[in-house]
């Protein structure tokens, strides 16, 4: 950054807000129960390492602030093309999708539904492939966490198919 310019406000602002999240990481991180079966590696280890990201990212991006932000100098910024209301109705029906299916038909099916909207959002009209990606990659998803790492996310239809009698 060049010297002798203002601080931004609204890259300050952003910057303040990332730190905000690693703040608001380290409460929660904190207010996580530990058990005396983990020796070493426990459940906060990932918690620890995103809330110190995040820490860090905000003092580097409070500090580009103050010397003037970092937003001024992006190009790409001033030529982008207007926000698509397409696209962001699609990934906004996508989010909707799985907090209304996740209950009664479980994650694999909310969680095809969002990736095959969140797809579309991006351009992508290849709707039989990106349902059966999004079906092997949530299904997948689904046998890692609970069958794997004992994570109840959420049994349904598909679940039940698979598995037998939801968890």
């Amino acid at each position: 950054m060049r010297e002798g310019r203002r601080p931004d406000p609204a890259d300050l602002g952003a910057a303040l807000f990332v730190l905000a999240l690693g703040g608001l990481a380290v409460w929660q991180t904190i207010a996580i129960p530990r058990s005396p079966i983990y020796a070493q590696v426990g459940p906060t280890l990932v918690p620890w390492l995103v809330a110190a990201a995040l820490l860090a990212l905000g003092a580097l991006l409070t500090a580009s602030a103050l010397r003037g932000g970092w937003s001024a100098d992006v190009t790409e910024v001033a030529e982008a093309p207007p926000p698509n209301p397409r696209s962001l109705g699609l990934l906004l029906a996508g989010l909707l999708a799985n907090l209304v299916l996740i209950v009664p038909l479980g994650f694999t099916v909310a969680a095809t539904a969002q990736f095959v909207l969140t797809a579309a959002a991006f351009g992508s009209r290849a709707w039989l492939r990106n349902l059966g990606i999004a079906f092997v990659v949530s299904l997948g998803a689904y046998v890692l966490f609970v069958k794997a790492l004992g994570v109840n996310i959420g049994a349904g239809l598909i679940e039940g198919l698979f598995f037998g009698v939801p968890d």
